[in-house]
């Protein structure tokens, strides 16, 4: 039987049949051309006897050798290596058809313009049909360009194993792709936990600024500068995290590109950051502290104004809420009661005596009534909450979350309460705001004894009976 050929038959646009050719497919030779000339290494092969068989565009590149003038050559003496160094080079190409496995070596080739190039080399062998050494394939490169890979390849290991910061490579979906030990002890997870999940399943308060930081780094590129981004941990099963769950990480930002796209294409972003909450609250802490002693400071001179000494103790409550409290109020002891004596922000709507103030109809175990029977300070808190029936049962103004009272103690004595008001919007009153609270009581006092003791002096001596005489 005769072989069938290569073709078959389809019907023409008249009705008949027409002969079509089969698709030409490109033979091993120029599939082997194209591949050698598209690839981003330098390559060359020798056969068994050490004549060049290839000789790639990369190879032409570099050293300026075109591949007319390389194919065919014996060997690379007097033109690719120097002569003195030919037979050490080629020796060690031609290693790998005795020794099996990738041998990969350094030396310095020539150039056409007669310069040379310190290339790093990997040469295997090439078998033929029956599985024998034919050859060897050679493929090089600048020993400074791959000296950079290496670097490259050795610091992303690094940052993912031993770094102290936390590193997370965020995908274009916003989603972490990878993960370094550092950034899941951050997190308090393990570092499976966080790989393609939401990043608002590990953070609450914080996302929308972290997220919105991707979003621009994708968009416009990497920032000049880091950022301070405050984040709240949401707690996880598998890992511990240890109180406050709010933390403040100094965080940059880089935005990944495939090196092999003609356009800039982003791969995502290497989010860095490193822990400085304790840093940031301690500075803060600095800043409050120093506004604060301004604030005292600058309350003393006010006070030391004031003819009346009453004057000056609302002179100290005024000073006092900025930057600390919304609503401050001074309830003075007449005989068995407090009475309101004044209140900020309330301008000059204070009495100057406690006969002259109304009782506060303060209920039992009231926290101001706390403070003046044991002479000490007293917080008490809704929770946040801004139900209107807490603050009234207190007697406090609508809208407050948090109160704390100081007794006034002068002289063994205690004249009466400071109350210190915050809404929901604030945060809890905490230790340091209690001991400026006792700063403020304690001026305060001094200034209302005064008052006492002035107008005990203006009062007619003897007592009523001296005067009826």
């Amino acid at each position: 039987m005769s072989a069938q050929p290569d073709t078959h038959s389809e019907p023409t646009a008249d009705g008949g049949e027409g002969t079509s050719a089969a698709p030409e497919v490109p033979d091993g030779s120029c599939l082997l051309a194209a591949l050698l000339d598209g690839m981003d290494a330098a390559l060359f092969a020798l056969d068994g006897d050490a004549v060049v068989t290839h000789w790639n565009r990369e190879a032409e590149r570099m050293l300026g050798w075109s591949q007319e003038e390389a194919v065919g050559r014996r060997g690379l003496s007097g033109w690719a290596v120097r002569p003195a160094d030919a037979a050490d080079v080629e020796e060690r190409l031609l290693a790998p058809m005795r020794v099996p496995g990738r041998q990969v070596h350094e030396f310095a080739l020539v150039t056409k313009d007669g310069g040379r190039v310190l290339v790093r080399t990997q040469s295997s062998v090439v078998r033929d049909a029956a599985g024998e050494p034919a050859g060897v394939y050679c493929a090089f490169s600048e020993v400074h360009t791959q000296i950079d890979l290496e670097r490259s390849v050795a610091l992303s290991e690094a940052l993912f194993d031993d770094a102290s910061w936390g590193v997370v490579l965020i995908d274009a979906d916003l989603r972490p792709a990878v993960v370094n030990q550092h950034a899941a002890r951050a997190f308090g997870v393990r570092r499976s936990t966080l790989l393609g999940r939401p990043l608002g399943d590990a953070l609450s308060n914080g996302l929308e600024e972290l997220e919105s930081a991707l979003q621009h780094v994708l968009a416009e590129g990497t920032p000049p500068a880091p950022a301070d981004l405050w984040v709240t941990l949401r707690p996880h099963g598998d890992g511990p995290v240890d109180p406050p769950l709010r933390r403040c990480w100094r965080s940059g930002f880089l935005r990944l590109s495939s090196p092999l796209a003609e356009e800039p294409v982003p791969l995502g972003v290497a989010w860095l950051f490193h822990d400085v909450t304790e840093t940031k609250l301690a500075e803060q802490q600095a800043a409050r502290l120093r506004f604060r002693d301004s604030q005292l400071h600058r309350a003393a001179r006010a006070a030391a104004e004031c003819e009346d000494p009453m004057e000056a103790a609302v002179a100290h409550l005024d000073f006092a809420l900025a930057g600390y409290a919304d609503h401050a109020l001074l309830d003075l002891a007449a005989g068995a009661r407090l009475v309101r004596t004044a209140h900020a922000p309330g301008g000059s709507a204070w009495h100057p005596t406690p006969e002259s103030g109304l009782p506060v109809p303060y209920m039992a175990n009231h926290p101001a009534l706390q403070a003046f029977e044991h002479g000490g300070p007293v917080r008490a808190g809704a929770g946040g909450s801004t139900s209107p029936e807490w603050a009234a049962a207190r007697s406090w103004p609508e809208g407050t979350a948090y109160g704390l009272c100081a007794a006034l103690r002068s002289r063994g004595r205690t004249l009466g309460v400071v109350t210190f008001l915050r809404g929901p919007a604030r945060r809890n009153f905490d230790r340091a705001d209690t001991v400026y609270a006792q700063d403020i009581a304690v001026r305060i006092a001094a200034s209302v004894d005064l008052a006492q003791a002035v107008r005990g002096e203006r009062r007619p001596r003897g007592g009523p009976a001296a005067q009826s005489r």
